[in-house]
């Protein structure tokens, strides 16, 4: 009796084993499938041309292969209003065309409400395709692993 009870709870065990290893190799399927993420970060506006532009040119980059959001915050906002200047310097792409070209890619690019607010811009002075950040899409945009660039 003691003999089928230890047989019992070996084969138990194994088919305990043999159930998690699987739901470990559909785990591991998932994850090899999906694409990791680029969260960039940026604070800076027209006054420092190199820190806005690189980002964006490493945006441009990345979302060949990768999920990639935008955020924008502190003066930054004031870059993706309807009446904005263009922005170029050095060899980095210009301004707009990155905008325009991250938008055909598929990026989202978010504005911060109270950096906004601060700076007096409406929703309705964005150009078109800028949305104002929502916190929960924040985790969303990508169902890889979350890197993040701040400039």
């Amino acid at each position: 009796m003691k003999k089928l009870f230890v047989l019992i709870v070996v084969a138990m065990a194994m088919f305990s084993c043999t159930e998690k290893v699987k739901e470990v190799e559909v785990i591991k399927e998932i994850a090899g499938s999906a694409k990791d993420g680029i969260f960039i970060h940026i604070t800076k506006d027209h006054n420092d041309p190199h820190r806005v532009l690189m980002p964006f040119q490493m945006a441009l980059m990345m979302a060949d292969d990768k999920d990639v959001l935008i955020y924008l915050d502190i003066d930054a906002v004031n870059l993706v209003t309807k009446d904005a200047e263009d922005l170029s310097y050095g060899h980095f792409t210009p301004l707009k065309e990155s905008i325009t070209t991250l938008f055909e890619k598929g990026v989202t690019i978010y504005a911060c409400p109270g950096c906004m607010k601060i700076a007096g811009i409406e929703e309705t002075e964005l150009m078109e395709g800028i949305k104002v950040a929502e916190k929960e899409k924040f985790f969303s945009f990508t169902e890889g692993r979350i890197v993040s660039i701040s400039y």
